[in-house]
């Protein structure tokens, strides 16, 4: 087993994991009004304890936390901000499909993460304690509720009611 790789890895997945969490805390503040922040408020705490477990299996494989990666996953997340959302000085409807692309994404990284090192554990006896089949199989349907959230949104970026006219675009109710 490289345990240099696989402390890359984790690396770069913990950075991810700082960035998505992040986001997923920012889109939450711009959308507790509806039914994308109601949802979100329920998935930071697990998005936090998938952070926890991360850095759990950091320490069994005696993988170090690489200050550049978590500090660069902070410059990330900030300079992710400044992206044109055809609005200013709000929170436009443009903002949230992005944001839900996003965390999409993250998403799709956390479900690979975990089925890559369920493999792993199948050779590297001090993964064996961690529970990674179940771990992917939540971030998959943690997955799927933010994909039904993201086309909602996508409905509600490119209504006809929109930023130029200064109005604030629905989010449908359902989740």
């Amino acid at each position: 087993m490289n345990l240099k790789r696989l402390g890359i890895y984790l690396n770069d997945h913990l950075l991810g994991s700082t960035v998505g969490l992040d986001l997923a805390k920012r889109t939450e503040r711009e959308n507790r009004s509806n039914p994308v922040g109601q949802y979100l408020a329920t998935l930071i705490p697990l998005i936090e304890q998938d952070r926890a477990t991360l850095l759990a299996v950091m320490s069994a494989v005696e993988a170090r936390v690489d200050p550049l990666k978590v500090g660069g996953a902070w410059l990330t997340e900030k300079l992710s901000r400044l992206k044109l959302n055809g609005s200013w000085l709000r929170y436009s409807p443009l903002s949230r499909l992005v944001e839900l692309e996003g965390l999409c994404v993250g998403s799709h990284g956390r479900v690979s993460m975990w089925k890559s090192l369920a493999k792993v554990a199948e050779k590297e006896p001090r993964l064996a304690r961690f529970d990674f089949a179940f771990l992917a199989e939540r971030a998959e349907g943690q997955l799927e509720t933010l994909q039904k959230l993201r086309l909602r949104a996508t409905e509600a970026a490119f209504s006809d009611t929109s930023v130029e006219t200064g109005e604030q675009a629905p989010v449908p109710t359902e989740a």
